[in-house]
């Protein structure tokens, strides 16, 4: 086998890097496709507001004309500044189980970090910590969510082959949901409501939730800055998600909780799970593909939860427990019985403890790799 590295210069190679793992997991039962367009969206520089700070590179690995690997390079600036670590990410990490292939990927990602004067490459990693990020290093035979990398059992055998080690880890747990709200939580909630003078929102339609977008980000912003790689949004970053899911939501799936004063203080994100329905369609909304959306939005028994966030200043006050009354009466009402947790950061007991009253299985693991450059 012969293999050449070529960079990706334009849209058609663009369109073919993006291409490959829906060829590399067909029919494979636990991969989820990611949405085509979303891939296009952030990988384009005219779409994707994060390379005012970033800049990217991505190759592909041929033999032949065929596809048989790909990887992108970040150079996010910001991260750089804010963490002072001269560090190059990579990502869109996906190669045969061949090791020429995966050792010339990252090589060429490698010399980029040489000739940048940088002193290490870590991933897999995005743009932003809303993309995708950390390799499945346990729970192969688990199903995949639309939030999370999925990858064959042989890819963190390549990486360790490579020289490459463990720099942090995500854990993630399959959560069962009881008929009725756990009585500890159940008091915890009205306690906290009543003690800090603090409501439900209620809303019908996604988009009443859009005055509040702004604060939602700026919490997301104010929680989650002192953890891994996490990197401020800019302005045109939270419009652009704005833009993108906001109208897409179902609001019952997002409680809101504001103070008294009609501020938000906390939030969560869940969704029925699209991985189903992502498999049948293959990734693609059009033309027909938002129909098994829909249906998968309508009637599901399944949900996956995104993000959860606290105003500092009501941390560990049990205001959590709100969120996930809350969230526990709709998945009831929804007939919703297991929800995927999403990646946790290992080292986020805080996070984890929330689920101390539930029945529940530590089922995956996800792992950002390092390696240190010498010189």
């Amino acid at each position: 086998m012969t293999i050449r590295i070529e960079e990706v210069l334009n849209r058609s190679d663009l369109k073919r890097f993006i291409g490959f793992p829906y060829d590399l997991y067909k029919n494979h039962p636990y991969w989820v496709p990611p949405i085509r367009v979303d891939e296009l969206n952030t990988l384009r520089s005219d779409k994707n507001p994060a390379y005012e700070h970033c800049d990217a590179r991505f190759w592909l690995a041929l033999n032949d004309k065929k596809v048989v690997g790909r990887i992108a390079a970040i150079l996010n600036h910001k991260a750089i500044d804010k963490w002072e670590k001269k560090q190059l990410r990579f990502g869109w990490f996906d190669f045969i189980d061949a090791l020429a292939v995966s050792s010339m990927l990252l090589q060429t990602v490698e010399t980029w970090a040489s000739e940048l004067e940088l002193d290490a490459v870590h991933g897999p990693l995005g743009f932003t910590d809303l993309d995708y990020e950390g390799m499945l290093v346990e729970g192969f035979d688990e199903l995949g969510t639309m939030a999370a990398l999925y990858n064959y059992p042989y890819y963190p055998e390549h990486m360790k082959q490579h020289g490459y080690g463990k720099d942090i880890d995500w854990i993630e747990f399959e959560v069962q949901v009881p008929e009725n709200t756990p009585e500890k939580v159940a008091q915890i909630a009205r306690i906290v409501e009543k003690k800090s003078k603090l409501h439900l929102l209620k809303v019908k339609k996604a988009k009443e939730l859009l005055p509040y977008a702004y604060e939602l980000f700026e919490i997301l912003d104010e929680v989650y800055s002192h953890l891994y790689g996490v990197v401020p949004l800019t302005e045109k970053q939270v419009n652009v998600y704005i833009q993108q899911y906001f109208g897409f939501i179902n609001p019952e799936f997002v409680p809101v909780i504001l103070d008294s004063n009609g501020r938000m203080v906390a939030f969560g994100i869940t969704m029925p799970s699209l991985s189903k329905a992502l498999q049948n369609n293959r990734g693609r909304i059009w033309p027909f593909g938002f129909l098994t959306i829909l249906q998968a939005m309508r009637k599901n028994n399944r949900a996956d939860l995104y993000l959860v966030g606290v105003r500092h200043a009501l941390q560990n006050k049990g205001v959590n427990a709100m969120l996930i009354a809350e969230m526990n009466r709709v998945f009831v009402k929804k007939g919703i019985r297991v929800v995927e947790t999403n990646p946790e950061l290992e080292t986020n007991n805080q996070v984890q403890s929330q689920w101390k009253y539930y029945e529940r299985r530590q089922h995956k693991r996800r792992r950002v790799f390092i390696k240190h450059l010498d010189g």
